[in-house]
């Protein structure tokens, strides 16, 4: 398994915090802080473009 390199968490408004990683190999991960051994993985690409959104707002409801 690949050693993913965690970011400081980020927290939205009220309880709403995650993570954001990456490993050697370019590959992109989204976890809830706290809870990072259950994590999403897909494209670094991919991962992006759903952190921008919930960063802007407009996805915070999915977390």
């Amino acid at each position: 398994m690949q050693e993913i390199h965690w970011e400081e968490p980020f927290c939205g408004e009220g309880n709403n915090c995650f993570r954001l990683g990456t490993d050697a190999d370019g590959n992109a991960y989204i976890a809830v802080a706290g809870r990072e051994e259950v994590y999403l993985t897909d494209s670094r690409a991919a991962l992006g473009n759903l952190i921008r959104e919930i960063k802007a707002g407009k996805a915070d409801h999915l977390l």
